[in-house]
């Protein structure tokens, strides 16, 4: 046998297998697509980054109400595009793969997260009123130079796609991901545990610029804890799409209680008590976001008839 058949023969035979081991720590070769970190990061980081140059660039150059418009439209545009990078490529996994079924009973439960959200809101406006923390100051106000309703309608569509740009990233990716690439290494529970904590530990860091104080993160904390508890009971984002976009959005544009989110009111509150009670990440808004976890968690149980991690946040099923 001749040298260079000899070394034809080895490069041949060992060049593949050397290639396989350098990517082994980034690539499922039985999957055919990015370990499970790489996955659950990717969407989060790239579409983050995309949100971040879309609002500097428009805020910098544009005025309201073309300002909103274009953000809205950015935001929508980056939330589908992560979405199909997600299936086709960075994942490899239908939509449904992620909770995102669209069928009857998904939007049913989008309906009643939905209503679970009005609903605590609701009653924190009336315990602000009740205890003389809050004065009603008038109904559709602050549309600035647009007409009421279709202010309202960009204001629902802004914070619409943005609540759910948070749900698929850090429930629909992140928690799924950290949560199947754990399972055989750790026990089920301790894997969507580890999955739930560290997606709850990101979502509060990405709110880090309303907080003032530590004790603020709380708050996140809590809200973090029940989008993934009702996410990784059902293996849907419904309940929590539902509830996190009508949480936002009734807080501020329906019974006036925004801090952050400036936004047209349809009652226009003037809130004036202690922030530690009724601020942002107040003690009222706490009590009833834990109120709004029970509900949602009684609700699954009513439908469901029994409380258990749902299979689909760890189980694989590909293209």
């Amino acid at each position: 046998m001749s040298l260079q058949s000899t070394v034809v023969r080895i490069l041949s035979t060992t060049l593949p297998e050397r290639i396989r081991q350098l990517c082994w720590p980034v690539w499922n070769a039985k999957q055919r697509r990015l370990r499970a970190p790489l996955r659950a990061l990717l969407p989060t980081v790239l579409t983050f980054l995309l949100l971040a140059i879309l609002q500097t660039t428009v805020r910098a150059r544009f005025i309201h109400p073309i300002r909103e418009l274009l953000e809205l439209t950015g935001i929508a545009i980056i939330l589908i595009g992560a979405v199909l990078l997600s299936t086709r490529i960075i994942d490899r996994r239908p939509m449904s793969g992620f909770g995102l079924s669209f069928d009857r009973d998904w939007w049913r439960s989008f309906v009643v997260g939905g209503l679970v959200a009005t609903a605590i809101n609701g009653g924190a406006l009336v315990v602000a009123l009740g205890a003389d923390w809050a004065t009603f100051g008038g109904v559709m106000r602050g549309s600035g130079d647009l007409p009421f309703l279709p202010a309202m309608g960009i204001v629902f569509g802004y914070i619409a796609f943005a609540a759910a740009w948070e749900e698929f990233v850090l429930r629909g990716v992140m928690v799924k991901n950290l949560a199947e690439g754990s399972t055989g290494y750790v026990p089920k529970w301790v894997a969507v545990g580890l999955a739930v904590a560290l997606s709850t530990l990101v979502f509060a860091f990405l709110h880090g610029g309303k907080v003032t104080h530590l004790s603020q993160y709380g708050y996140y904390l809590i809200a973090g804890l029940v989008l993934s508890g009702v996410y990784v009971l059902t293996g849907e984002l419904a309940l929590s799409i539902g509830f996190h976009v009508f949480y936002n959005f009734t807080q501020s544009a329906i019974f006036g209680l925004g801090h952050s989110q400036k936004t047209p009111e349809l009652l226009a509150i003037d809130i004036t008590g202690p922030s530690r009670w009724i601020g942002e990440e107040g003690l009222v808004f706490v009590c009833f976001a834990v109120l709004g976890g029970l509900l949602l968690v009684a609700y699954i149980h009513r439908r469901d008839g029994t409380l258990e991690l749902n299979d689909r946040v760890i189980n694989y099923t590909g293209r």
